[in-house]
């Protein structure tokens, strides 16, 4: 999993005169508690990217709930958040859990942690704080309203479909993308991320000539670019893509993808969930399958899929500044090929819409628009707002043999490896548009399960961030 954020963590934590042991990633409880008895830790830490990780962290407390500790435990990554943490982990033990916002602030919770005058405090605080997240929580059901599915389903996004022209891809099927031009990648790169990832907060290029950040951001953005200059080179990465192109139709909340355009014969099936909270008056409750032509219109609609990575060298590159004690390159490698996948689907998306589907050939954009979306269509990918549902994955990889095309992999957490990898769905409505699944209800959560073949519980685990009650 991407573990650039546990990586600044250490670094930091070194620099403040902490010894840090880092495990790594996707670590069971067992080793993780086994070493911080042999290390008699202070704190231990986890870091989660993905849903299941919150699961995870909820086994880990009750782990050491069980085997009697009392170490302070730490919480952050990607998926976490204070009210996850008060809601669901905290209560599986008794003694100090506590979500860290960022790097930054990993410093002064930890100093606050071991020392003898502060702990006290800063404990009775966090205990207030959360006893009054879970008061919010439980309270939360009786402020919002929410629609039975088939009410919101009634409530779709209202599409003339026999009004829209429909483009037929230029290029149907498999289109590989392999040992691509990083040096044309570049080109496609967004800054603004890179900078959040080093905790470096303000607008691209502005950052640049900020009065604070300036001289920091400046030089972190020039060691960049002389380190990208050394992967384009000396050919350090290899970067490989695929995108496909469907017949495709909705089938309720589901879009099937066909074979041909004869559309008798069932390649996958793609399963959406919907918005239920209660909208004003004219908002749609969306699912992404609204903006694919139903098949009982009899109109033939097409949607696309891909996958790409730059993360193949990453591993090496990082073992060998490891090896040299170069933290900062060895995170900041990490960094530039995140950046590098975002501009691969960036550039691919480009190139789906002007040649491939070919729906906006005249299309003539900067980057700046690129980046911000000021194209027809989107690309979706799962895990995401509007489809947190990371199980959504293998049959994406499965229609288009990620795996063998590209050396994509997903872990058995639904993680692509290498973590420098990026994967979605194309949308070529002029409608579609991003949005948040925000919380859903069982009926829904029964109707999703029941649609995929999954257990509700297994469902409950991959959408837990989106119930609208408790399992």
């Amino acid at each position: 999993v991407h573990d650039i954020g546990k990586n600044i963590v250490a670094v930091v934590l070194s620099c403040n005169n902490y010894d840090v042991v880092d495990l790594g990633v996707m670590t069971p409880a067992e080793k993780i508690l086994e070493t911080a008895r042999e290390q008699k830790v202070d704190v231990i830490g986890l870091s989660g990217l993905i849903t299941p990780s919150l699961d995870e962290m909820v086994h880990v407390a009750k782990e050491m709930t069980r085997e009697g500790f009392e170490t302070p435990l730490l919480i952050g990554g990607a998926t976490t958040s204070r009210m996850h943490t008060a809601v669901k982990i905290a209560p599986s033990y008794k003694n100090p859990v506590i979500h860290v916002l960022d790097a930054s602030r990993s410093v002064t919770v930890v100093n606050r942690l071991v020392s003898k005058t502060l702990k006290k405090g800063f404990l009775d605080e966090i205990k207030k704080e959360y006893e009054g997240l879970r008061e919010q929580y439980s309270s939360r059901g009786q402020k919002k309203t929410y629609l039975p599915i088939e009410k919101a389903r009634v409530n779709k996004t209202n599409i003339e479909w026999k009004k829209l022209h429909i483009h037929k891809p230029e290029k149907p099927g498999i289109t590989l993308f392999q040992n691509m031009d990083l040096e044309r990648l570049r080109r496609f790169i967004d800054w603004g991320p890179f900078f959040i990832a080093w905790e470096m907060k303000g607008k691209f290029p502005d950052i640049l000539k900020d009065k604070k950040a300036g001289v920091e951001a400046r030089k972190l953005f020039d060691d960049a670019n002389e380190l990208l200059d050394k992967i384009i080179s000396e050919k350090k990465l290899t970067a490989h893509g695929i995108a496909g192109l469907f017949p495709a139709n909705s089938v309720g909340d589901d879009i099937e993808i066909y074979a041909d355009e004869n559309r008798d014969k069932v390649l996958t099936r793609f399963h959406t969930l919907r918005q239920q909270a209660k909208k004003r008056s004219g908002q749609p409750n969306k699912a992404l399958a609204d903006f694919i032509a139903p098949k009982e219109a009899g109109i033939a609609d097409y949607m696309g899929a891909f996958a790409v990575t730059t993360g193949h060298g990453v591993t090496e590159m990082v073992k060998k500044f490891e090896q040299d004690h170069d933290d900062y390159n060895a995170i900041l490698i990490k960094a530039l090929a995140d950046r590098l996948a975002e501009a691969f689907a960036e550039y691919l998306h480009r190139e789906v819409r002007k040649n491939l589907w070919g729906y906006a050939q005249d299309e003539d954009l900067d980057n700046e628009q690129l980046i911000r979306e000021k194209y027809t269509g989107i690309r979706p990918a799962p895990g995401y707002p509007a489809q947190p549902d990371h199980t959504e994955k293998p049959a994406l990889f499965d229609l288009m043999n990620v795996q063998d095309s590209t050396g994509i992999t997903l872990t058995e957490h639904l993680a692509m490896s290498p973590a420098s990898s990026v994967c979605g769905l194309y949308f070529a409505h002029p409608e579609a548009q991003y949005f948040n699944l925000g919380n859903i209800q069982k009926d829904q959560v029964e109707d999703y399960a029941a649609r995929k073949g999954m257990s509700v519980k297994e469902v409950e685990k991959w959408l837990a961030p989106n119930l609208a009650y408790d399992p």
